[in-house]
C-alpha cells in the first residue's frame, strides 16, 4: 500500500513557475514509476508526465513538453513536478500517482488527493 500526498498548489501568473511535490509513504516507493495527471473542470483526467522507478527515464505530454520536468528522490520518497512558462490552460487539479510506467490512468494503482494549480492571464 502506498499513500501519496501532494504539496499545496497555488495561484501563479502566466509565464511563472511552480514546483509540486508528492510524498509517498511505504518502503516500496523506489519500485514504482510515478506519474502526474491533471483535470480541469468539465474535462477528463489528462496525462502530464511520468518518471521511471529509477528516475532515469521521463516522458511528457506534448502540451507540457519543454516546459515541465520531473525528478525524484527515492531516499526521501518524493517526486517533483517542475512547471515553467505556465499558461492559463495549465489550470487544473494536479494528481500524482504510483504504478507502472505509462500514460494512462489505468497504469497507476495509487493516487494522491490532488492539488489545485491556477494560472492567471
Amino acid at each position: 500500500q502506498v499513500q501519496l500526498v501532494e504539496s499545496r498548489g497555488g495561484l501563479v501568473q502566466a509565464g511563472g513557475s511552480l514546483r509540486l511535490s508528492c510524498a509517498a509513504s511505504g518502503r516500496t516507493f523506489s519500485s514504482y514509476a510515478m506519474g502526474w495527471f491533471r483535470q480541469a473542470p468539465g474535462k477528463e483526467r489528462e496525462f502530464v508526465g511520468v518518471i521511471s522507478a529509477s528516475g532515469g527515464r521521463t516522458y511528457f505530454a506534448d502540451s507540457v513538453k519543454g516546459r515541465f520536468t520531473m525528478s525524484r528522490d527515492n531516499a526521501k520518497n518524493t517526486v517533483y513536478l517542475q512547471m515553467n512558462s505556465l499558461k492559463p490552460e495549465d489550470t487544473a487539479v494536479y494528481y500524482c500517482a504510483a504504478g507502472n510506467y505509462g500514460g494512462y490512468p489505468s497504469n497507476y494503482a495509487y493516487w494522491g488527493q490532488g492539488t489545485q494549480v491556477t494560472v492567471s492571464s
